[in-house]
């Protein structure tokens, strides 16, 4: 199944998983919570420093892709090899994978040649940092006027770009960076690592 995707061409993708924005889903926390512990018990703990549920999916009340996004930081010594391996053989596909100048994979589950799953993850694996994708959700979850902003802006170039993805996520990057950038100065580098030792 991942190669039958995985060798489409890219306009045959997007027409088969167009951009789809549903209202918030009071269920979105719970498949969090349980893809979490799943995959803490896939990789196991010792190789996990946090995981985080991100996106647009873990603000509360925001319109969003029905695509639960998950960020988990593994420890510097980490077997990226078998990891990946072990992802790939529980039913992720590895969509993109980049190790210098750091380490970012991204997993997909959820997609098939029929289109999307009853749940859907997407799955990013990074070292321990300071990333802006925390900042940005928290600054959402707070600010419910930008959230509404956020909100109507996808609302938008999703009928702009039903099928193109790329163009979507492009279009959307100057609101996330502005708000990015208000984010890290209103919450002083709360998730640089030397803050933060615990999951969230």
């Amino acid at each position: 199944m991942a190669a039958m995707l995985l060798d489409m061409p890219m306009q045959e993708l997007w027409t088969l998983f167009p951009i789809i924005l549903r209202e918030h889903n009071t269920q979105y926390k719970k498949w969090y919570r349980a893809e979490k512990s799943r995959l803490l018990h896939l990789i196991g703990k010792d190789q996990v420093i946090r995981i985080h549920h991100i996106g647009s999916t873990s603000v509360e009340g925001l319109i969003a892709k029905p695509i639960v996004d998950i960020l988990m930081e593994v420890t510097d010594d980490c077997n990226i090899v078998e990891l990946k391996s072990t992802l790939e053989s529980s039913g992720w596909i590895c969509m993109s994978e980049s190790y210098m100048p750091e380490l970012k994979l991204v997993f997909n589950k959820g997609y098939t040649p029929n289109g999307f799953a009853n749940q859907v993850y997407h799955l990013h694996i990074r070292c321990f940092g300071d990333w802006d994708e925390l900042y940005f959700r928290d600054y959402l979850i707070l600010h419910d006027e930008i959230s509404r902003d956020y909100a109507a802006l996808k609302q938008k170039l999703a009928r702009e770009y039903k099928n193109d993805r790329d163009a979507y996520t492009k279009a959307k990057t100057e609101f996330i960076e502005e708000y990015t950038k208000k984010a890290r100065m209103e919450f002083h580098n709360r998730y640089a690592p030397d803050r933060w030792r615990s999951f969230s």
